[in-house]
C-alpha cells in the first residue's frame, strides 16, 4: 500500500480536481504491475497498472491481489469504471486504503465488487490514505478547497518589513515554492502583498501550467492598479469591493468582495464551486492571520532563513511579525535546503 502512495505522488499537480490514486497487482508475492493515475481524464491507476503487466503474467491475474490507495470508481465519466475493469479480468481480492469520497462512488465501488465474489479489504494504512485524499474529502465534506498557508519568516521570527519588497528565504526555496504552485489548483494573495511586491504568481521556475491567481482586494486598490502593470496570461480572480472602473486585462475577472461578517468562507464556497481543490495561500501577515483566526487552514509550511531583519532602529519599527501558530498545529516533519529550515504543521483530520 505505501507503494501505491508513493506512485500515486508521481502525479502532484496533475490529476486534479481528481485525486491521486496508485495501484499494485501482485502474484504470490511478486509485483505483476503498477500504475496511477497521471493527469486529470487519463486512464486510472487500476487501468494503468494491468496495462503493464505483461503479456506471459495475465494468466495469474485471476489470483492476484490488486492493492490501490482508493476505493475503484464505479461510474463512467471521462473514462470508462474501473470495477468494470476489475470484474471482467476477474481479479481475487482487492486491497483498498479508503472509501472514495465521491458521493456518487462511496462505498458502491466496494459492494460491486463483492457481489461479483471479490474478496475486498479496506481500511489498510487508512490514515495515510484520508491524508493522500484530504482535497477530495474537504471538498465534499466542508464545500471548500484544501487550503495550504505558506509563510516566510526571518531568524528573529519577521516576515518582512512593512512598504518593502524584502526576500526572505533563498534561491532553492523559491524554486521548491514553485513547485508548491504548480501542485495547487490556484494560488491567493492580498492587495498589500500585491502592491509592495508585485508578484506573477506564476510557477515559471518549474514546469507545467501555472495555477489560477486570486487576489482579495478588500479596499478596492487593485482595479486602478492591474491595468497598468504587465499580467501573465494565468487566469486571475480578483474579489474587490470596487468594480473596476477601466477595463482589466482580458485574463482578469472581477468578482465583489463577499460581505462581512464570514466574508473568507463565502470565498472559500465560490472556489469550490469553480471546482478548485487545492488552494496554495501567499499573502501577508493579514492574509494569513485572516484565515488562521477562521479555521480556514489545513497545512502550514513555514520557512525560517538563518539571518536576521532590520539592523537600523528605524526599520525595527516597521517589522512585520510572524503570526503564531495556532494551538491546533501538529508538526509533521521539517527539513533544511540550503539556508533555509521548512517546517511542516497539518491539523488532524476528522475521522
Amino acid at each position: 500500500m505505501r507503494r501505491c502512495f508513493e506512485l500515486s505522488r508521481l502525479a502532484a499537480g496533475s490529476t486534479s480536481p481528481n485525486p491521486l490514486v496508485g495501484a499494485v497487482i501482485v502474484h504470490q508475492g511478486r509485483i505483476l504491475g503498477e500504475g496511477w493515475h497521471k493527469k486529470y481524464g487519463g486512464a486510472h491507476a487500476e487501468v494503468e497498472a494491468f496495462r503493464s503487466v505483461a503479456a506471459e503474467d495475465r494468466r495469474h491475474i485471476p489470483e492476484s491481489t490488486l492493492y490501490v490507495s482508493l476505493e475503484p470508481c464505479c461510474i463512467h465519466r471521462n473514462t470508462p469504471a474501473c470495477t468494470d475493469l476489475i470484474r471482467r479480468e476477474r481479479f481475487k481480492r482487492v486491497v483498498i486504503s479508503v472509501r472514495d469520497p465521491h458521493p456518487e462512488v462511496s462505498g458502491r465501488g466496494i459492494e460491486i465488487l463483492k457481489s461479483a465474489g471479490i474478496e475486498v479489504v479496506e481500511g489498510v494504512l487508512a490514515e495515510e490514505g484520508r491524508e493522500l485524499i484530504a482535497p477530495q474529502r474537504i471538498y465534499y465534506e466542508e464545500n471548500r478547497p484544501y487550503i495550504l498557508l505558506k509563510c516566510a519568516q526571518s531568524a528573529n521570527g519577521f516576515m518582512g518589513i512593512r512598504g518593502r519588497r524584502v526576500p526572505i528565504t533563498g534561491a532553492l526555496s523559491q524554486r521548491l515554492v514553485h513547485r508548491w504552485r504548480k501542485e495547487s489548483d490556484a494560488i491567493l494573495t492580498g492587495s498589500g502583498t500585491f502592491i509592495v511586491d508585485n508578484p506573477l504568481l506564476t510557477n515559471r521556475l518549474w514546469f507545467g501550467e501555472s495555477p489560477v491567481r486570486i487576489l482579495l482586494d478588500r479596499r478596492g486598490r487593485l482595479a486602478q492598479i492591474l491595468p497598468k502593470r504587465p499580467q501573465p496570461h494565468s487566469p486571475t480572480l480578483l474579489f474587490s469591493s470596487r468594480p473596476p472602473a477601466v477595463p482589466l486585462p482580458s485574463s482578469v475577472e472581477w468578482l465583489p468582495y463577499p460581505e462581512e461578517p464570514h466574508a473568507l468562507q463565502k470565498l472559500m464556497q465560490e472556489l469550490a464551486a469553480r471546482n478548485i481543490r487545492r488552494l496554495l495561500v501567499e499573502g501577508g501577515a493579514e492574509i494569513l492571520r485572516s484565515f488562521l483566526q477562521a479555521g480556514l487552514w489545513d497545512e502550514i509550511r513555514l520557512g525560517t532563513a538563518a539571518s536576521s531583519l532590520a539592523h537600523t532602529a528605524s526599520e525595527k519599527e516597521l517589522l512585520i511579525p510572524t503570526p503564531q501558530l495556532p494551538p491546533e498545529a501538529r508538526w509533521e516533519q521539517s527539513f533544511s535546503l540550503e539556508n533555509d529550515r521548512w517546517d511542516i504543521y497539518k491539523r488532524k483530520l476528522p475521522v
